[in-house]
């Protein structure tokens, strides 16, 4: 929580007080992490363990945030949960569910975008506040709201704190108008925000700030975010803060010290270990624990990894899905192929576990056994309600194939975090060869499923598909086929995937032979399709997907950005190309290629998005061998729109 600012009686700090600390050299090179004795890491422990037991509700708070961050996550758990529900104070039930979520307990982040977008107005702000803190923000669309509320703008600021961290540019532009803010109020939220949102740029406009006000806590806030983004002079400038005689400026000094790695304070966080005010002695063990550990990746850090490569045995992985679950970890599911890279080859579904943003893998595990003739292919994971529910089961949706003219979409559903699933349920329960790619269920605001298929009678003797869709209005316990059909040129409208657009209209867009992307709509939820045209988007025959991207509502595309008339399957699927489309499809910016190598074809992707990153998950196939690995990447959506 933000202390409100307290104008004192006396000048602590000089206005030119930063500017002579910025002028000089910086500081020492600091040592990665600090080491601390057994004794007083128990004691930090200690301070923390009587303080989220504490009758001051902010200051337990910020104790439990310190044992999660010190790795003790379970016991914040224990020690919190019973206390939420006799809670009836909006800004307390932000504060709990907030370190719930901290601890591990994702789908508490659902109390507090409740509230948000509440009528009662109580407790928004602090919403807003304990949302960016944990790095959640739902589907996006009460926090854009709250971004857009000009007539409360500590509420925008903190909104735009929550979006900048998943990318928004226009978040970072209020953030980086606000703190030029001749309102002190409003400056120091938005230095306190950019302190751990911004970069480099931000520095001059700081260090202007921190001459602006006279009041020792406003430029206090300012020389620590300066410190937090490593300007020269600002770990001095903190450690001199440490020991002032207002407590809420030495509060602020221990939290920032802990954010600013600045391991070199070790010994002044040690000694606040024993000061008299309790918050000052909660941050100073929380930042104590904190800079024991290794440091945390960078926020702007590119996540590549070959998740699933190819062997011998195994020569094809492909066709994945990636669902953050309950803990915030990732489970990442993908087809298994046996001796042989054919689409007819025997496989099975297989899945690994992240829990470091997929930096690393645990062992896969087997989430569904090959019971076809041929195979089972093409997984999607998805949630079959809103994921930040405790209650919402997850769906495994796969491919069930025996021949040519028998393949059927089958669906599972875990109740337990995907730890198990039920028994198969029949989602294509026609004859004929239904092709439903991975990650392709999509859920409708109003709660419908849709699983787009693209259709043949047999995919050997007759070869030409016609796109429908088949549909759920009870969370995927029964399935029936759309009442349309969407047909194309040549070999007809594949492997489909479905959107649903601002207006509520339903896009499709289209794998074609004919060099583009072609795109149907619906205007009665799936049942049935306009006629289908090009989308303007050229593309070989490949499959596209299209996500929203929840901090800005606009449209992402994946897809192979070439196309050579005459040539197989109308060219090489390479490079892998990004785009993004502010009006629903029409236009594409910020183009760029996530895969180039000429060597190699990239394609099957999977998108979702968690803590301000997108996630995809794509097959690469090697020209030499023939063999296809499954590729994970994960990188800021701020690099998406250059924000970063």
């Amino acid at each position: 929580m933000i202390i409100s600012p307290r104008y004192l009686a006396g000048l602590l700090f000089l206005a030119g007080c930063f500017l002579a600390a910025s002028s000089s050299v910086a500081e020492k090179q600091q040592p990665a992490v600090c080491k601390l004795d057994d004794a007083t890491q128990a004691k930090c422990l200690k301070i923390l363990r009587a303080g989220v037991r504490s009758d001051e509700f902010w200051p337990s708070m910020h104790a439990a945030e310190g044992l999660t961050l010190a790795g003790q996550g379970d016991e914040v758990r224990q020690l919190l949960e019973p206390k939420l529900p006799s809670e009836t104070d909006d800004q307390h039930r932000c504060g709990l569910a907030r370190e719930l979520v901290r601890a591990g307990d994702r789908p508490k982040a659902a109390i507090m975008l409740d509230i948000l977008a509440g009528a009662d107005d109580y407790g928004h702000v602090h919403a807003c506040e304990s949302l960016y803190k944990v790095n959640e923000i739902g589907d996006g669309l009460a926090m854009r709201a709250a971004l857009k509320n000009t007539g409360n703008p500590r509420l925008a600021l903190m909104a735009a704190g929550a979006l900048a961290r998943w990318g928004n540019p226009q978040a970072f532009a209020l953030l980086r108008k606000q703190v030029h803010s001749e309102d002190s109020e409003i400056a120091r939220i938005a230095a306190w925000i950019l302190a751990r949102v911004g970069g480099q740029q931000d520095i001059p406009a700081l260090q202007a700030g921190s001459t602006r006000f006279q009041d020792p806590l406003i430029h206090a806030y300012f020389t620590h975010a300066l410190a937090a983004l490593h300007a020269p002079g600002g770990v001095a400038l903190l450690k001199k803060n440490l020991t002032d005689a207002d407590p809420a400026i030495r509060v602020f000094a221990a939290t920032f010290a802990g954010d600013a790695r600045a391991t070199s304070l070790r010994d002044d966080l040690i000694a606040r270990l024993d000061d008299e005010n309790l918050d000052v002695r909660l941050r100073a063990a929380q930042s104590l624990l904190v800079l024991s550990r290794s440091a945390p990746p960078q926020a702007d850090e590119i996540i590549v990894r070959d998740a699933y490569p190819a062997t011998a045995k195994n020569p094809r992985y492909s066709e994945g899905s990636i669902v953050q679950l309950a803990d915030g970890s990732l489970l990442y599911a993908t087809t298994e192929f046996f001796n042989s890279a054919s689409d007819f080859a025997a496989a099975r579904i297989i899945a690994r576990r992240s829990h470091d943003g997929g930096r690393t893998w645990s062992k896969p595990r087997v989430l569904q056994e090959n019971v076809g003739g041929k195979n089972v292919m093409s997984a999607t994971l998805r949630w079959l309600a809103n994921p930040l529910r405790d209650d919402t089961p997850l769906g495994l949706f796969y491919l069930v194939k025996n021949s040519f003219s028998d393949l059927k979409a089958y669906l599972r559903i875990s109740h337990d975090q995907g730890k198990t699933f039920g028994q198969p349920i029949v989602v294509t329960d026609a004859p004929g060869y239904h092709v439903l790619n991975n990650d392709r269920i999509t859920q409708l605001a109003g709660g419908r499923l849709l699983a787009p298929v693209a259709w043949t009678e047999d995919i050997h003797r007759v070869n030409h598909m016609v796109a429908l869709c088949y549909l759920s209005d009870d969370g995927g316990l029964h399935w029936r086929r759309g009442k349309g059909q969407v047909d194309y040129s040549k070999r007809g409208a594949m492997e489909p995937e479905v959107l649903e657009r601002n207006d509520g209209r339903l896009l499709m867009i289209i794998r074609t032979q004919s060099g583009y992307i072609a795109a149907s709509y619906s205007d009665d939820g799936g049942e049935n399709w306009s006629k289908a045209s090009s989308w303007g988007v050229r593309a070989p025959e490949a499959p596209s997907t299209i996500r929203r991207i929840p901090s800005t509502g606009d449209l992402l595309l994946v897809w192979n950005d070439t196309y050579s008339a005459g040539a197989g399957h109308g060219g090489k699927r390479t490079p892998l190309t990004i785009a993004v489309s502010s009006d629903e499809g029409k236009t594409w910016r910020l183009k760029r290629n996530l895969e180039t190598d000429q060597q190699s074809t990239y394609a099957y992707t999977s998108v979702t998005f968690a803590h301000g990153r997108v996630l995809f998950s794509y097959y690469v196939g090697e020209n030499k061998t023939g063999r296809i690995s499954s590729r994970f990447r994960s990188l800021p959506i701020a690099r998406l729109y250059g924000s970063l």
